[in-house]
């Protein structure tokens, strides 16, 4: 096994900006792994993050519901908090809460998305407990290339909900090459089904506040001075701003009455701004017998969050209304360097480094122009060292192991120009990894792998009050993975197959506690403790099979079944994750220039934690929400060897469902998209 990476690639993969998923060499690493290209996220208008992972096996999608009701991405059950979303391999990661919401990552740019499952390299860096999400943007591979979209979207009454344009230029010369691409999606929200009951909240239609608007610019410059080496400056600037529909069955001010039992009202909160900016230098340089890659960053996230009087969005004058900004920068480096000793053994390490500064920023009652609160700062430090070693043990057996040592140390936490802050704390973590890859013949590999990750806690966990009612815990620590696998890859007949049992044990989970005591209103305190296990374990299979020249089917299933032991709250259950997940697709050219492809997707129930919660805080209530099945059709012609228009329908009978009680998703939705390439 070389331990020299080559970076020429074919495709428009962004091969620096990878994370490590699979060798340089394409050989296995261990784990199971998913990718989707641009070409399915295009014939299947898949705009957003979350919707392009929905039909991907081990993946469930999600809704956070509340006051903030961000689009969430489980990953074999693993939340945002417990799998990392990188943008070409730069991890992206919010100092305050890391509350992803990737409803916000756009799609058309990336030339692939790619998601571990349970097993992944220490190499990568921490954080990587469950999983790990990495997007890849394009780089060229011709002389000259471009690519133009426009596309719109339309509700189940024909009015139209979304605009989105895309376009992107790039060049490769002998030494050198450049990219660029810019795109931006104007949504004015979506369409409720028609089987949809109304209420008060949320009449029929369109669905209120639920407006979004994103863009993303990426420029890309790279030096390949020979064959192997290669030297990239990488900018990205993602913008985006979006509304929260309210629950649908709890009171809201200006619109319902007053609450009832058991019930508050809701917040009235808006984004104007969701900001990330991201400035980059990758290099792959070969040395002799073996490689040097690095990858260096600055990170800056701006986001603002106004809570309003009331559902008018109109004034700022209550109490409860103020203006809450982030302005969150972030340092790293990460070195990675391989080499062979001896004929059969490839040894990697990594070096991890990253230094994030946290501000928040709080203006009360803006209308009435009230001065700002002092400036709150936080700031915190993370090292990682990892080793890898892959032994070449036959021909057709491989053995994987490393180790790594991370470290997170809050230096600062709250502090203000007259305040010292809150007393600081660290946690620190060995994690391990061992796999063995069997390759009987070129058809198939089977693995076997056992892993045990850790992910820290964030300064949310650690030190917010929740606006009064929580108690800080700075020496809060890790929550900790062990995963295990079996999985092929391979081809049965005519068919390709990706299967895996899995099985994860977690423990230390972070949970919410209650601490007995009353804060100033007269409300139960509780504390982010250490207390939970839990118990993640399934099966899934991928296939695709070629029926004939014009007719291909892909499939996958996903079975899931969580389990969380709780010792303060013996009720305590998962939520937001369904048992059975299933998705069905056929490919079908009816002509040489128009393919149409019929798909099918299929959720079992889940549990969501009730709107109305028991006055008891130590009893929780649950809703199970209903499974559903959704039919889609997309519509591809190749009106010539350039140009192409897709159209689709989503949601085709029009289904009522909800993922979060109180909160419809979209019913049927109409697509189109036009392309054109030069």
């Amino acid at each position: 096994m070389p331990a020299v990476a080559q970076i020429a690639d074919p495709s428009q993969v962004f091969v620096l900006g990878t994370i490590t998923l699979t060798a340089e060499s394409d050989e296995s690493r261990g784990g199971t792994t998913t990718s989707v290209s641009s070409d399915d996220i295009l014939r299947t208008n898949r705009a957003s993050l979350d919707d392009a992972l929905r039909v991907a096996p081990g993946v469930q999608v999600g809704n956070s519901g509340g006051s903030r009701n961000e689009r969430l991405i489980y990953v074999r059950g693993f939340d945002r908090f417990q799998v990392p979303l990188s943008v070409d391999g730069i991890r992206v990661y919010l100092p305050a809460d890391n509350r992803l919401d990737y409803g916000r990552f756009l799609t058309p740019d990336l030339a692939e998305i790619q998601v571990q499952k349970s097993y992944v390299s220490v190499l990568n860096g921490p954080g990587g407990m469950g999983g790990a999400i990495n997007l890849v943007t394009r780089q060229p591979t011709e002389i000259f290339e471009g690519e133009a979209r426009l596309g719109v979207e339309a509700g189940n009454r024909g009015d139209v909900t979304a605009r989105t344009g895309f376009l992107s230029l790039g060049t490769r010369q002998q030494d050198f090459w450049l990219q660029g691409s810019y795109m931006k999606r104007d949504n004015d929200g979506f369409y409720l089904s028609r089987d949809y009951n109304p209420r008060p909240q949320q009449g029929a239609g369109q669905r209120d506040n639920s407006e979004t608007d994103d863009d993303r610019l990426n420029l890309k410059a790279g030096w390949t001075p020979n064959a192997t080496d290669e030297y990239v400056l990488s900018y990205t600037r993602q913008t985006g701003s979006k509304e929260a529909p309210y629950n649908v069955d709890q009171p809201i001010r200006g619109i319902t009455g007053d609450p009832g039992v058991g019930q508050s009202w809701q917040r009235d909160w808006t984004w104007p701004e969701w900001d990330l900016d991201s400035l980059a230098f990758y290099s792959h340089t070969e040395l002799g017998g073996g490689y040097l890659k690095t990858r260096a960053y600055y990170n800056r996230f701006d986001n603002l969050l106004s809570a309003w009087d009331d559902s008018t969005h109109s004034s700022q004058t209550e109490r409860r209304a103020f203006n809450s900004r982030y302005k969150d920068r972030a340092w790293g480096l990460s070195l990675e360097a391989g080499a062979e000793l001896g004929a059969a053994n490839t040894l990697r390490g990594a070096l991890h480094y990253r230094r994030d500064k946290h501000r928040s920023i709080q203006l009360p009652q803006p209308t009435l122009g009230l001065p700002a609160d002092p400036t709150e700062i936080s700031e915190e430090e993370t090292w990682s060292l990892a080793l890898e070693n892959t032994w070449q043990a036959r021909d057709d057996l491989s053995v994987i192991a490393g180790i790594s040592y991370d470290r997170a140390e809050v230096l600062e936490a709250d502090r203000t120009d007259t305040d010292p802050g809150l007393p600081t704390g660290s946690s620190d973590a060995v994690n391990w990894q061992v796999a063995a890859i069997w390759q009987p013949d070129s058809s198939g590999e089977f693995h076997a792998s056992l892993s045990s990750r850790t992910r820290f806690p964030t300064l949310f966990d650690r030190y917010s009050t929740r606006f009064g009612t929580v108690v800080p815990n700075p020496d809060l620590k890790s929550e900790r993975a062990l995963n295990a696998e079996l999985g092929y890859g391979g081809d049965l007949g005519p068919a390709r197959i990706e299967a895996a049992l899995f099985y994860s044990k977690v423990r230390d989970m972070i949970q919410s506690v209650p601490t007995g005591d009353l804060d100033d209103e007269g409300d139960p305190m509780s504390q982010s403790q250490n207390v939970g296990d839990g118990s993640y374990k399934g099966f899934e299979i991928a296939a695709s099979w070629d029926v004939n020249d014009r007719l291909a089917l892909v499939a996958n299933y996903t079975l899931l079944h969580r389990g969380i032991s709780d010792p303060e709250r013996a009720d305590y259950r998962p939520t937001d994750t369904p048992r059975h997940n299933a998705y069905l697709r056929l490919d079908w050219q009816a002509t040489d220039n128009l393919t149409v492809s019929p798909s099918f997707e299929v959720s079992s129930s889940r549990l969501s934690e009730s709107a109305i919660q028991p006055d008891d805080p130590s009893q929780i209530a649950y809703t199970r929400m209903g499974g559903f099945g959704l039919a889609n059709i997309d519509v591809e012609w190749q009106a010539s060897d350039q140009a192409s228009v897709v159209f689709g329908i989503r949601n085709i009978f029009d289904r009522d469902y909800q993922l979060v009680e109180g909160y419809p998703e979209p019913g049927r939705t109409f697509f189109l998209t036009t392309r054109m390439t030069f």
